[in-house]
């Protein structure tokens, strides 16, 4: 509408007035507020890997400053919700992923945003095996999108994207039941941590250390089952980049189509 109107003053460059009526006949109309709602909708329609990879590293950047004030608590609840909600719309490609999606998004929602439930209480440990399930159910869904045979584009890269901070939060889950099962899991150095007994912020932290292979000081692993799926974290995050990288460069050297 606006080149029309561009346009339409070039080729009558002598009546100006003409071009200043613009906002009183062509700026109002319904049909082009509609219309743009429509194409804004679509847009972020096309971009819902882009959006969920958003929301996810928001709430990793943002998890610290939950604690510490009102407005942090509030703001990383907004944000830990719309995460959640983006993470049912983006596997929406089927009614009963719909339906699968919405059945363990609510024990994630009590886990993760409202944190109900007494340690070792049987209520917690169900939340946690279902937020897990949650985690790996999104992941499975959007990994089998993502390397579908099929030419990737930038929704591609955040989808892969996606996997790898769900992976993350997955295996934060997992140390956080063994946590609950085994109290003595993890060790918390007191000249690194102000609290003695690990959270769910502590278990962020050390499974995307552990996954980077970074490594997290302050929090160790202590026992047998605590040390092993620190391992295997290890070894998902190192190949997991290599089959991604094989992907894509097999991808844009052998273009399907």
């Amino acid at each position: 509408m606006l080149v029309d109107w561009w346009t339409d003053c070039i080729e009558n460059a002598g009546n100006a007035c003409d071009c200043l009526r613009f906002p009183l006949h062509m700026s109002h109309k319904p049909g082009d507020a509609l219309t743009e709602s429509r194409r804004m909708l679509s847009t972020l329609a096309g971009r819902k890997f882009f959006l969920l990879f958003l929301f996810l590293l928001a709430s990793l950047v943002l998890y610290p400053y939950a604690e510490n004030s009102v407005l942090g608590y509030y703001v990383f609840r907004v944000l830990s919700s719309t995460a959640i909600v983006l993470c049912v719309y983006v596997v929406s490609f089927r009614r009963s992923l719909v339906v699968a999606g919405l059945l363990l998004a609510v024990p994630t929602f009590l886990h993760r945003v409202l944190n109900l439930g007494t340690p070792a209480s049987w209520f917690s440990i169900l939340n946690v095996v279902l937020s897990f399930l949650f985690d790996v159910f999104i992941v499975v869904v959007i990994f089998r999108r993502v390397f579908a045979p099929k030419q990737p584009d930038s929704e591609t890269i955040f989808g892969a994207l996606c996997i790898y901070l769900l992976a993350g939060f997955a295996f934060a889950s997992i140390y956080g039941m063994v946590a609950l099962l085994q109290p003595h899991a993890f060790y918390l150095d007191p000249l690194a941590n102000l609290h003695t007994v690990p959270d769910r912020l502590d278990f962020v932290y050390y499974s995307f250390g552990t996954m980077t292979s970074l490594g997290a000081s302050g929090i160790t692993p202590v026992s047998a089952e605590a040390r092993s799926i620190s391992v295997i974290e290890a070894i998902v995050g190192v190949l997991y980049l290599a089959v991604l990288i094989s992907r894509l460069v097999g991808a844009y050297r052998h273009p399907t189509g």
